[in-house]
């Protein structure tokens, strides 16, 4: 067996407001093997752009890492300092942002961009960067004619893999998205997904893929991390999680989601909002949206129980996990 690439360990993250701090991740634990896709998903104000942010230690004011761990390289990044940091962003690991549009800067090319990254991390001669930047455009299946190109005179899809083409410049280990399809038509979006999981299986990086949407998931990723109100509510293999969901909120997440083939089926949303992490409520966080609720999850907070080889947070598996142990 081979040691994680990446180990993060009860990672917890707060917003410090006037008014309260907020806890957005709350005990956050899980583990990245080399070139595993793991796929984080859940609702919008979940905790999962948080928790990406955090794990990549872009967090800036009023977010705060108040405690935890995130071993990379056999280092917790937590405690690294600036110049540690940056050396190791883009060389070791990279992060493609949700808009590229607002990540790529409107006033240089894309050539000029590959260039900027490339002097910022290391000397490089101006045959390296001509020579590089061809590679990663070819890569990711762009003309390197569009490395003379704007951002705003390349389509939606273009922009992404420019900026995944970006991201590998150094050929990191990890490669970290923040629901890079989430503007896109379901056409580029199926082809950007396509050339992605290539890249990942001829260059072998891990992915950190944060999505709301769940075919994405399903089709893509090894692991999946459900997300609730800033806590882990299920983590499981993605065949584990498709053919048996376990916890109230997966179920909820996969019966709101349409399919394109088989028999039409009433789709069936999740009653409610999450929740107010601000004042939180009581016991379980999901149990005032929840349709197998009972009494006990008003007043007790459930652990991660391990089921099988899942791990569920919800009261329902209690006893199984108390028998298993």
């Amino acid at each position: 067996m081979t040691n994680p690439l990446l180990e993060v360990d009860e990672l917890t993250v707060d917003y410090q407001t006037e008014s309260a701090d907020v806890r957005a991740v709350n005990q956050v634990s899980f583990t990245v093997d080399p070139g595993e896709f793991l796929g984080i998903v859940g609702e919008s104000g979940c905790g999962k752009s948080t928790l990406l942010f955090a794990v990549a230690q872009l967090l800036s004011p009023p977010g705060e890492i108040v405690a935890g761990k995130v071993i990379f390289h056999g280092r917790d990044m937590v405690r690294l300092g600036r110049g540690d940091l940056q050396s190791m962003r883009w060389r070791d690991y990279s992060i493609v942002m949700q808009s590229a549009m607002n990540a790529l800067n409107p006033m240089k090319n894309i050539g000029a961009q590959f260039k900027d990254t490339l002097e910022a991390h290391g000397n490089v001669s101006k045959e390296d960067v001509r020579r590089r930047s061809v590679e990663v455009m070819e890569l990711v299946g762009i003309d390197p004619a569009h490395l003379k190109s704007y951002p705003h005179q390349l389509s939606g899809g273009m922009r992404q893999r420019a900026m995944i083409a970006m991201a590998l410049l150094f050929t990191p280990q990890l490669v970290i998205m923040d629901e890079p399809t989430s503007a896109l038509d379901v056409v580029a979006q199926q082809s950007l997904m396509t050339k992605i999981k290539d890249l990942q299986r001829s260059l072998g990086f891990a992915i950190i893929f944060v999505t709301h949407d769940m075919s994405v998931v399903h089709r893509y990723s090894d692991h999946v991390l459900v997300m609730y109100a800033g806590q882990v509510a299920e983590s499981a293999r993605t065949d584990e999680v498709f053919e048996r969901p376990l916890h109230p909120y997966t179920r909820g997440l996969m019966s709101a989601f349409p399919s394109v083939r088989g028999p039409r089926r009433e789709l069936i949303g999740i009653p409610g909002s999450p929740p107010d992490l601000a004042r939180p409520p009581s016991g379980c966080l999901f149990h005032p949206r929840c349709p197998d609720v009972m009494p006990a999850c008003l007043n007790h907070a459930p652990e991660l129980y391990p089921v099988g080889d899942s791990q569920v947070r919800c009261l329902l598996y209690a006893e199984e996990a108390r028998k298993a142990s």
